[in-house]
Protein backbone atom coordinates (compact mmCIF):
# COMPACT_ATOMS: atom_id res chain seq x y z
CA UNK A 1 0.00 0.00 0.00
CA UNK A 2 1.50 3.29 -1.07
CA UNK A 3 0.12 5.29 1.86
CA UNK A 4 1.01 2.77 4.59
CA UNK A 5 3.57 4.21 7.01
CA UNK A 6 5.04 0.78 7.76
CA UNK A 7 5.43 0.00 4.04
CA UNK A 8 7.29 3.31 3.71
CA UNK A 9 9.59 2.27 6.57
CA UNK A 10 10.28 -1.06 4.81
CA UNK A 11 11.13 0.82 1.59
CA UNK A 12 13.48 3.16 3.49
CA UNK A 13 11.35 6.21 2.74
CA UNK A 14 10.92 6.86 6.47
CA UNK A 15 13.83 6.27 8.85
CA UNK A 16 13.57 3.94 11.83
CA UNK A 17 15.63 2.66 14.72
CA UNK A 18 16.15 -0.87 13.36
CA UNK A 19 16.48 -3.69 15.91
CA UNK A 20 16.01 -6.73 13.64
CA UNK A 21 15.87 -7.63 9.97
CA UNK A 22 15.69 -10.78 7.92
CA UNK A 23 14.35 -11.64 4.49
CA UNK A 24 10.70 -11.39 5.54
CA UNK A 25 10.51 -9.18 8.63
CA UNK A 26 11.69 -5.83 9.96
CA UNK A 27 11.87 -4.87 13.62
CA UNK A 28 12.29 -1.32 14.88
CA UNK A 29 11.76 0.75 18.01
CA UNK A 30 8.36 2.34 18.46
CA UNK A 31 8.72 6.14 18.27
CA UNK A 32 6.08 6.46 21.00
CA UNK A 33 7.34 3.80 23.39
CA UNK A 34 5.44 2.86 26.51
CA UNK A 35 8.78 1.63 27.87
CA UNK A 36 12.35 1.96 26.58
CA UNK A 37 13.00 -0.84 24.09
CA UNK A 38 9.34 -1.10 22.99
CA UNK A 39 9.72 -2.58 19.51
CA UNK A 40 7.49 -3.37 16.55
CA UNK A 41 7.97 -6.32 14.23
CA UNK A 42 6.33 -6.11 10.81
CA UNK A 43 6.28 -8.30 7.72
CA UNK A 44 8.03 -6.65 4.78
CA UNK A 45 5.04 -7.53 2.62
CA UNK A 46 1.85 -5.66 3.47
CA UNK A 47 -0.74 -7.69 5.36
CA UNK A 48 -3.39 -6.04 7.49
CA UNK A 49 -3.58 -8.57 10.30
CA UNK A 50 -0.98 -10.71 12.03
CA UNK A 51 -2.85 -13.90 11.17
CA UNK A 52 -2.85 -12.92 7.48
CA UNK A 53 0.94 -13.46 7.42
CA UNK A 54 1.47 -16.84 5.66
CA UNK A 55 4.61 -17.79 7.61
CA UNK A 56 2.93 -17.11 10.97
CA UNK A 57 5.28 -19.34 12.95
CA UNK A 58 8.38 -17.70 11.49
CA UNK A 59 6.86 -14.34 12.35
CA UNK A 60 6.53 -15.21 16.03
CA UNK A 61 9.98 -16.82 16.08
CA UNK A 62 11.42 -13.50 14.84
CA UNK A 63 9.47 -11.69 17.58
CA UNK A 64 10.95 -14.10 20.11
CA UNK A 65 14.48 -13.26 18.91
CA UNK A 66 13.81 -9.57 19.58
CA UNK A 67 12.27 -10.38 22.96
CA UNK A 68 15.27 -12.47 24.00
CA UNK A 69 17.64 -9.68 22.91
CA UNK A 70 15.59 -7.19 24.95
CA UNK A 71 15.85 -9.48 27.99
CA UNK A 72 19.64 -9.73 27.71
CA UNK A 73 20.31 -6.08 26.81
CA UNK A 74 17.75 -4.15 28.89
CA UNK A 75 17.19 -6.60 31.78
CA UNK A 76 13.42 -6.17 32.15
CA UNK A 77 11.29 -8.25 34.52
CA UNK A 78 9.43 -9.65 31.52
CA UNK A 79 8.64 -9.05 27.86
CA UNK A 80 5.07 -8.81 26.54
CA UNK A 81 3.99 -9.64 22.99
CA UNK A 82 0.88 -7.80 21.84
CA UNK A 83 -1.00 -7.80 18.54
CA UNK A 84 -3.59 -5.08 18.15
CA UNK A 85 -3.19 -3.36 14.81
CA UNK A 86 -6.02 -0.85 14.70
CA UNK A 87 -3.92 2.35 14.51
CA UNK A 88 -1.79 1.23 11.57
CA UNK A 89 -3.45 -1.22 9.16
CA UNK A 90 -0.25 -3.23 8.63
CA UNK A 91 0.35 -6.38 10.69
CA UNK A 92 2.62 -5.72 13.65
CA UNK A 93 3.66 -7.42 16.85
CA UNK A 94 4.47 -5.10 19.71
CA UNK A 95 7.35 -6.40 21.81
CA UNK A 96 7.32 -4.53 25.09
CA UNK A 97 9.73 -4.85 28.01
CA UNK A 98 8.20 -4.53 31.47
CA UNK A 99 10.17 -2.98 34.29
CA UNK A 100 9.49 -2.73 37.99
CA UNK A 101 7.50 0.44 38.75
CA UNK A 102 7.04 1.25 35.05
CA UNK A 103 3.57 2.64 35.77
CA UNK A 104 1.65 -0.02 33.85
CA UNK A 105 0.49 -2.04 36.89
CA UNK A 106 -1.20 -5.31 35.86
CA UNK A 107 -1.62 -4.47 32.18
CA UNK A 108 -0.32 -2.08 29.58
CA UNK A 109 -1.40 1.54 29.26
CA UNK A 110 -0.77 2.48 25.63
CA UNK A 111 -1.27 6.15 26.46
CA UNK A 112 1.53 6.17 29.03
CA UNK A 113 4.39 7.06 26.71
CA UNK A 114 7.93 7.35 27.99
CA UNK A 115 10.30 10.09 26.93
CA UNK A 116 13.31 8.42 25.32
CA UNK A 117 15.87 10.71 23.72
CA UNK A 118 16.99 10.11 20.13
CA UNK A 119 20.45 9.30 21.47
CA UNK A 120 19.06 6.65 23.82
CA UNK A 121 16.83 5.24 21.06
CA UNK A 122 19.87 4.94 18.79
CA UNK A 123 21.91 3.27 21.54
CA UNK A 124 19.15 0.77 22.39
CA UNK A 125 18.56 -0.03 18.69
CA UNK A 126 22.26 -0.64 18.04
CA UNK A 127 22.57 -2.94 21.05
CA UNK A 128 19.49 -4.95 20.06
CA UNK A 129 20.45 -5.13 16.38
CA UNK A 130 23.96 -6.31 17.23
CA UNK A 131 22.94 -8.71 20.00
CA UNK A 132 24.34 -12.15 19.32
CA UNK A 133 26.58 -11.07 16.44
Amino acid sequence: MSDCIFCKIVKGEIPCYKVYEDENFLGFLDIKPINPGHSLLIPKTHYQWVDDVPNFGDYFEAAKKIGLAIKKVLLPQAVCYVTLGFLVPHAHIRIIPRFENDGHKDGLNFELYKEVSPEEMKEIAEKLLNFGK
